[in-house]
Order: C-alpha cells, then structure tokens, then sequence
C-alpha cells in the first residue's frame, strides 16, 4: 500500500510558480487531498479542482481571486486549524505559514520551503508594500510578532526540502535549522524550447510580475543609461512607476501569453533578471529556449547562472547598482553563448527531476 499524503498549500488566489510546484506534487500523489485556508477555485487547473479544498476564510477574499492582504494575521491561526484528516504524512507548500500546520496533525509534515517568508525576516521586504508608511509599520509589526511562531513551527518540521542553495541558507539563518536538502522547482522545460531557426535579436527581455522586489525600476535604468532596447512583458504594482520612468527604446507589453513570450524569450540577447529571487522559474524557461540570464549574483541565481556559460552576474553590493547593470548590457556579447549548451543546462531542472526527488524526500520521512 502506497503512503497517504496530504497536500497543504498557503493559498489558491493565483496560478504561478509555487502553485505549478503544488501540481508537480499531485502528481506524485495522484490520491491526496490539497488543503489551503484561502483560494479561489477559479484559478486551478480543472484537473486539480475537485481535489482542493479551501475554508470558510476565502469567502472574505477581496476582488475575486486575489486580494488576501487584510487576512494575514488570520492564516497562522485557519493553517493550524486545517482539518489535514489522518494521513502517514503531510506535504506542505511553505512561502509564509504552511509550517503552521504542524499543529494541526501528529504525522509527519515535510515542508517544500519556496523560502522562510523575506518580508517577515528581511526589513528590505517591507518597503513600496500597498497603504505607504502606515502599510509598512503595520506589516512591521506583525512581522515581529509572528517571528517567533515561524521559528518554533519550523523545528517542528519532520523534513525541510528548499527550492534553491539561497533558501536554505536562509533556512539555517532565520530557522536555525541547518538540515534542509535542496531540490529545485520544476520547470516546464518540454513546453519552452529553443528554435534555431529564429535569430538572436539586439533587446534584452525581462518577463514576470512588476513588483518592488524584483527591481523592474533598475532594468529600465539601466537598459536606457546604456541606449539598449528593453522589453518587459508583465504586470503588477510596480507597472504604473515602470511606465512613468520608461523612454521610447522600453517597450511595456503588460500580460502576454506563453506562445508570445516564448517568442521573446527565443529571440533576446539575454533575460534580466535585477532582483533577488528565491529560485527564479522564468529565467531557468528562458535558459530553456536558449537564452543567456544576467541576473544579480544573490539568491537562486546561483544555482542556475553559469559566468561564460548560461549567462552573467552583476554584483549584488554594487556602489552604483545602475552603473554596474548599464556595464553589463553594454559589455554583454550574445554570440559569445551556445544555446544548446544552455537548453542542455535547464533540462537539469525537469518536472520528472523534481518528482522523483521529492517522492525520495517524502519516503525518508515515514521510514
């Protein structure tokens, strides 16, 4: 008989990176039943919707699918509460409270920790949030009230599996726990493929969401300083100050679909990527079709960024982080990068690769 598992996920408002992680999970256990204290089931995959299961706090979601802000200091306490049943083991989803649920059962719970939440541990996380000053002081608070909650769940934990050598380092930092395994996403490298046939063009691409800590602001910057064209396809808070500060060599796309920024992704020099991920799924697809990554020499970058390789790195403690990323484009040469070479480097990184070690991960802990 094959082990029972309960899936366990912070929240069903959109379908991204985590949530493609959640899927992969499935997968593996085509049986569990997927918990969250919050979700619109509208978001999830048709296939997965009869298994998931949210509770009576979605129904105070604000704006249909996303707006959870207001229900923070709730979730902690809806996760420990979570009616997980009675499986050999649970298998959560963390990125802010999934640890909780440790409380909520006696099996053991294994963690796939996209991080320890960086807005309740890095102060740096806090800044640009919605509401200004009085947003920030109020996040700050529950931040520091949370803490020692987040840090007695997290020993707790049975197993702790980070999606990159970043996040257990922060694991070992903010947790005190010093055991985590590292298995990164799963990346969809089948659906993003190169096409030899379309040329590299001279415009650098950033793709994903337009939010403060992925630094869209610095990729315009730096892009205009060095009279390179940039494209950016994505939307989010940060879009209307992206707009504001952009020139005519920045085009703005908003959302595009999978076949347009595959198409991107094909024919850039190279993906930026200026802020500091815990893993980074869109650079590893645009490493998929063949594309270099520049990327800031911090978090999961250093997993997948080979200097001279797959990509570049621009220092994170940069004097002038403007200047440094305006050197880096001007300096980049795409012909000097073989995109077979890169496509070889992310197929490293295939859904099949993270099953199988998560299934290892999930086995050990019932042993």
């Amino acid at each position: 008989m094959g082990v029972k598992v309960t899936i366990v996920h912070e929240r069903f408002t959109e379908f991204t990176g985590s949530e493609q992680v959640v899927e992969q999970l499935a997968a593996i256990y085509p049986d569990a039943p997927i918990w969250a204290p919050v979700g619109n089931l509208d978001v999830v995959p048709a296939e997965l919707r009869d298994r998931v299961h949210v509770t009576r706090l979605s129904a105070l979601l604000r704006g249909g699918a996303g707006g959870y802000a207001h229900l923070l200091p709730a979730l902690p306490v809806a996760m420990r509460r979570l009616p997980v049943g009675t499986p050999d083991v649970v298998l959560a989803s963390h990125h802010a409270f999934a640890s909780q649920v440790t409380y909520a059962t006696t099996a053991p719970v294994v963690a796939y920790v996209h991080s320890p939440a960086r807005w309740v541990w890095d102060p740096a996380m806090r800044s640009g949030e919605i509401g200004g000053a009085v947003g920030e002081a109020a996040l700050a608070a529950f931040a520091a009230a949370f803490r020692p909650a987040d840090v007695r769940a997290a020993r707790r934990l049975t197993r702790i599996v980070a999606n990159s050598t970043a996040v257990a380092e922060r694991v070992r930092d903010w947790w005190g726990r010093d055991d985590a395994v590292v298995v990164p996403p799963p990346v969809d490298v089948d659906k993003y493929s190169p096409d030899p046939s379309v040329p590299r063009e001279d415009f650098f691409l950033m793709a994903g969401r337009l939010v403060p800590y992925k630094n869209p602001q610095l990729a315009i910057r730096a892009a205009q300083a060095a009279g390179k064209r940039l494209v950016i396809c994505g939307d989010g808070r940060a879009a209307e100050d992206c707009r504001r500060i952009a020139g005519p060599d920045v085009e703005l796309l908003g959302r595009v679909d999978d076949a347009t920024q595959q198409d991107l992704m094909r024919r850039c020099a190279a993906l930026l990527m200026p802020g500091v991920e815990d893993f980074g799924i869109v650079p590893v697809e645009a490493q998929a079709t063949g594309a270099p990554v520049i990327a800031v020499r911090a978090g999961g970058a250093l997993d997948y960024v080979e200097p001279g390789r797959t990509g570049e790195f621009v220092a994170a403690d940069a004097a002038d982080p403007d200047a440094a990323w305006a050197q880096a484009l001007t300096e980049f040469r795409p012909g000097d990068y073989d995109p077979a070479a890169i496509r070889r480097h992310a197929e490293r990184f295939s859904p099949a690769s993270f099953r199988a070690a998560m299934a290892e991960a999930v086995a050990s802990a019932v042993r």
